[in-house]
């Protein structure tokens, strides 16, 4: 039986996915009714420039008072896509307190807030989900908090920012410099006209807390997860990851311990073998891959961001929210009951491919060796060039711990046969 009185729900933002938001759920309305088991009714839409013309939308439900839109009283449902921690953790807040559930995108204000954001939800007994947070379309977060809820994922190994792999893959396909490939994806629309979010990795990480959290059962803000950006990947870099057959990813890292008695959380560029699934996700895509107890290895893959994808994922969860509100029930908070603590970097192991610039002459390669052996890092490979008493040596290593290579590298760089490390990257994916 189609439930007759609508559902209202209210729009935080009109912007790129805002807009798509509204459209689909103009355009679709009876397809989402029959979904849902009554009609949906867009009641309000806040903005911050009301005279800018928006196709498709009644211009009496738009307001520059989003306050006073959330305090209604009568709104089922509240869609926050206007990013940013104020004043959209102030709005969400108050959405709650006045008996309406909330779909956000927000991943920003999620990894740094998510756990008295989950609080407030609960204390009101109201919906939290954040589906189009991590990965556009993509649908991650319902089967890690909902599939897999039976299992235990011991890592999550993403591409997660589509500008970042667009530049990164730009550099490996055509042997473009960092600001050569950086210029192509901001005359295409794939960066912004800022783009240090994505580029330094703030983006991904933000993501990276919200998928740890939720993967591990754990609380893990942004400020616990280690973050690089990708500003110094030079050519030398992938033509050195090609000689070992690898290419080069900006990851999003989020695994257990040896032990499993901690977590660590992680965002830097890495050598990945050409073998692994990941290596092959080109262009602005993202790509998530699960590594769990009972399913095994799962990766899951698609647009990451966009106006139209990233609506589809926030009208997914305006489905189930909108289901529940029907049912009188609730969906899944927040699991974090496992508790685990979050390890520093140092405590991280993995491989190392390092890339040194010395003086060519006898007894260099012993220096260095000697090095790493007294700091436990063990060496796999190493390749030598040299000319006119110059010399490039790329050392990969064994696995060892983050800490145990930085006080290699710092040795390294006090001997004097040593002119400069050039570069140093994490091999993972193996």
């Amino acid at each position: 039986m189609m439930r007759t009185r609508p559902l209202k729900v209210a729009l935080l933002g009109c912007g790129v996915v805002g807009s798509e938001v509204a459209r689909i759920m103009t355009t679709h309305a009876d397809d989402l009714a029959a979904r849902i088991g009554a009609p949906v009714e867009l009641a309000g839409v806040a903005v911050r420039r009301p005279d800018k013309v928006r196709e498709g939308i009644d211009p009496s439900l738009v307001t520059t008072d989003a306050t006073a839109l959330v305090k209604r009283g009568d709104l089922d449902i509240v869609v926050e896509v206007i990013g940013g921690i104020e004043p959209a953790r102030t709005l969400i807040s108050t959405a709650f307190e006045h008996g309406a559930s909330v779909v956000s995108a927000n991943k920003a204000l999620l990894a740094q807030d998510g756990a008295a954001l989950h609080a407030a939800a609960e204390e009101h007994g109201k919906d939290l989900y954040y589906e189009a947070a991590v990965a556009g379309a993509i649908p991650l977060i319902r089967p890690l908090r909902e599939s897999l809820a039976g299992d235990k994922v011991n890592r999550v190994l993403g591409i997660v920012n589509g500008t970042t792999n667009f530049i990164l893959d730009k550099m490996d396909s055509t042997g473009a410099g960092y600001q050569e490939a950086l210029d192509e994806a901001t005359a295409l629309g794939y960066a912004e006209a800022d783009p240090t979010a994505d580029v330094e990795g703030f983006d991904a990480a933000a993501k990276a807390a919200i998928l740890a959290g939720i993967a591990f059962h754990t609380r893990v803000r942004l400020d616990d997860v280690h973050r690089e950006g990708m500003t110094e990947v030079t050519a030398a870099d992938f033509a050195s990851a090609k000689e070992m057959g690898c290419t080069i990813k900006l990851l999003a890292i989020c695994e257990r311990a040896g032990d499993g008695a901690s977590v660590t959380a992680r965002v830097h560029p890495a050598m990945i073998p050409l073998s692994h699934p990941l290596a092959s996700v080109r262009g602005a895509y993202n790509a998530v891959f699960v590594e769990s107890d009972a399913s095994g290895r799962l990766m899951f893959y698609g647009p990451g961001a966009g106006g139209a994808p990233t609506a589809s994922a926030v009208l997914g969860d305006l489905v189930a929210v909108a289901r529940n509100r029907i049912n009188g029930t609730t969906g899944p908070g927040e699991s974090a009951y496992a508790a685990l603590p979050v390890s520093p970097m140092g405590e991280v192991v993995t491989r190392y491919h390092i890339s040194l610039d010395v003086a060519d002459k006898p007894g260099v390669l012993a220096q260095v060796a000697t090095v790493f052996a007294e700091h436990g890092v063990s060496i796999d490979t190493v390749r030598q060039q040299g000319k006119d008493g110059e010399a490039s040596l790329v050392v990969v290593t064994h696995r060892a711990s983050d800490a145990a290579l930085g006080g290699t590298v710092e040795a390294l760089r006090k001997l004097d046969t040593v002119r400069g490390v050039a570069s140093i990257m994490r091999v993972e994916g193996e």
